[in-house]
């Protein structure tokens, strides 16, 4: 069994072998929360602006939205769209989408000048890549294909749910630019 930091880099390598071995480890739940956290308090640093607010603020919406992206990708993979092999519990496609977080910890080079929108483009497409690794691992999918629909499905899902949240709350025109 690899240790948590051979898992966090073999995770943003895209590996597979280390998807596997996070799915079929219920002990790496915490390790996955870390990830996501470690991630979300980096992407804090990187934008400097909320101070110590806002990283705790980032790292609590970082985990909340990690859990409902978790279930909701579950749901869809397992539901609506399974394989034949499909076998997936809530808590394999937790441990997997957690550690498909660890390219986000490149956003802390956002506290470097002229680096910030790069490190966090780089880090976006890098999170969603991992992202379509872990879904298809989770989900015992022998398609990338169908990992992609999952997620994409998801994301329109989950960016419904987040701006109604946030309409709700008080900050959809801040986030919708009224």
């Amino acid at each position: 069994m690899a240790s948590f930091v051979e898992r966090v880099v073999g995770a943003a390598r895209l590996d597979a072998k280390v998807y596997e071995e996070v799915e079929a480890d219920p002990t790496a739940m915490g390790q996955a929360i870390a990830v996501v956290a470690a991630s979300a308090l980096a992407a804090g640093v990187g934008s400097i602006g909320g101070g110590a607010t806002g990283a705790v603020a980032a790292v609590v919406s970082g985990i909340v939205g990690w859990f409902l992206w978790a279930v909701v990708t579950w749901l869809i993979g397992t539901k609506l769209l399974p394989e034949a092999g499909t076998r997936a519990d809530l808590g394999q496609m937790l441990r997997t989408i957690g550690f498909s977080a660890a390219p986000g910890l490149l956003n802390v080079l956002g506290i470097v000048p002229l680096l910030g929108l790069l490190a966090w483009v780089v880090a976006a497409v890098w999170q969603l890549v991992a992202m379509v690794v872990a879904v298809r691992q989770a989900l015992d999918y022998t398609s990338t294909g169908r990992a992609v629909l999952v997620c994409v499905i998801g994301w329109v899902f989950y960016l419904i749910v987040s701006l109604g949240v946030a309409a709700v709350m008080g900050i959809g025109g801040v986030l919708l630019g009224g």
